[in-house]
């Protein structure tokens, strides 16, 4: 099972380093998916991946502290925005779709606003 916790985790990390460079794909539930398999999978994968620069950039403060940078936050937001109103528009014959998508995006919106607390660059730097 090790292996396969690996594997997923190259996967996700893979997808995850695409995402960050293109802004249709999101990153943040590949390099979650990272942190998670590679903890299951690999004591040393784990580490290495905890020290690299995209790992501290993105997801360190949220990992430690459930918070983002606003800089973070609002690029997500609007990298989930693009994406689903792309579906949303492509949708325009299919009412339950536009249904289902609007609700994921109130959702998103909702969670990020409400429950991921937002850091200033003095409490990232902090910890």
């Amino acid at each position: 099972m090790k292996y396969v916790y690996i594997a997923l985790g190259l996967i996700c990390l893979a997808l995850g380093a695409v995402g960050a460079a293109l802004p249709l794909l999101p990153s943040t539930p590949f390099l979650l998916g990272t942190c998670f398999f590679f903890a299951k999978g690999s004591t040393r994968l784990n580490q290495w991946f905890l020290n690299t620069k995209l790992y501290q950039n993105h997801f360190k403060s949220f990992r430690e502290q459930r918070a983002m940078l606003l800089k973070t936050k609002l690029t997500i937001m609007a990298t989930v925005t693009v994406t689903m109103s792309i579906g949303f528009i492509m949708m325009h014959e299919v009412l339950i779709g536009r249904i289902v998508l609007a609700c994921v995006w109130l959702f998103h919106m909702y969670y990020f606003i409400f429950h991921i607390r937002t850091l200033s660059n003095n409490d990232d730097s902090a910890e």
